[in-house]
């Protein structure tokens, strides 16, 4: 199976040039899976709720996700990108899962870093794992990193790969998701953006440094802080399936869920 990330550097609140970029990234690749950056299409920095609203639509309402579901067609690829998704009069920071046949899957995240809960609506969609040929793939958005039960949750539901869309302004992600995949046996695409938002309020800048990352650890694919690349790699995803972490220790037999109950017990404040 070939998986890889898509890097680039959106410009704030032009889609189709966006939009254009992506295409012209991924028109010469050969993959079965690629994994671009979180909110890939508008941009991150938003000014208010208001603006995130005007720039967000329905995602199969979008013109957008539209070509990119022919590019999955003509390509014969999946693609996971970050999307400003609109319902109603909510809007979640999500993930689309596209294919040939169109949107299989909607993430929308759960846990919102700083800003974005002045943008954004918590996310109210479960985590779940759906099939990538022979592969089983799970998503998470940026943020959603600090928190190790995301990951954990995605490895108990059997995802072999974690696809992991993001905006980085921090510099402890990329580590980090090497012990995400070390604890619980998975890949992990980690598809960032790089350049700054300047806006009205202020500027924000990305870290870039994509990654692949394989169960046990090992860098696949690494790109530099500001690159605009593409990057795929082979792998068997069925070696996400041997969770033996030493001969007497498997990651999932060993658990003792009796144990964790405070985790899902205990209410915040």
């Amino acid at each position: 199976m070939r998986i890889g990330f898509l890097q680039f550097c959106p410009r704030f609140g032009d889609t189709q040039y966006n939009l254009n970029q992506i295409l012209d990234l991924l028109e010469p690749v050969r993959a079965d899976l690629i994994v671009a950056p979180e909110l890939a299409l508008t941009g991150y920095y938003f000014r208010s709720r208001e603006e995130a609203l005007a720039l967000s639509e329905p995602p199969m309402e979008s013109a957008s996700v539209e070509s990119l579901i022919g590019l999955c067609r003509r390509k014969n690829f999946r693609l996971i990108i970050g999307f400003a998704e609109r319902l109603q009069d909510k809007c979640f920071n999500s993930a689309l899962l596209l294919g040939p046949a169109g949107l299989e899957h909607t993430y929308r995240k759960i846990h919102l870093f700083n800003e974005e809960k002045r943008w954004f609506d918590p996310g109210d969609t479960p985590l779940q794992v759906a099939p990538v040929g022979e592969a089983r793939v799970g998503m998470m958005i940026c943020f959603d990193w600090v928190f190790p039960e995301t990951a954990r949750t995605l490895a108990v539901l059997g995802a072999d790969i974690i696809c992991h869309p993001s905006n980085l302004v921090l510099t402890f992600c990329q580590r980090t998701m090497i012990s995400r995949c070390l604890e619980n046996g998975v890949f992990a695409i980690t598809a960032n953006r790089f350049g700054t938002d300047a806006r009205p309020q202020g500027e924000l800048s990305f870290t870039g440094h994509s990654q692949i990352v394989d169960p046990k650890g090992n860098l696949l694919a690494t790109a530099a802080a500001e690159e605009r690349t593409v990057k795929v790699v082979e792998i068997d995803p069925t070696l996400a399936r041997d969770k033996q972490f030493t001969p007497l220790n498997d990651l999932m037999k060993d658990r003792r869920p009796e144990f964790y109950m405070p985790l899902v017990a205990h209410k915040p404040d």
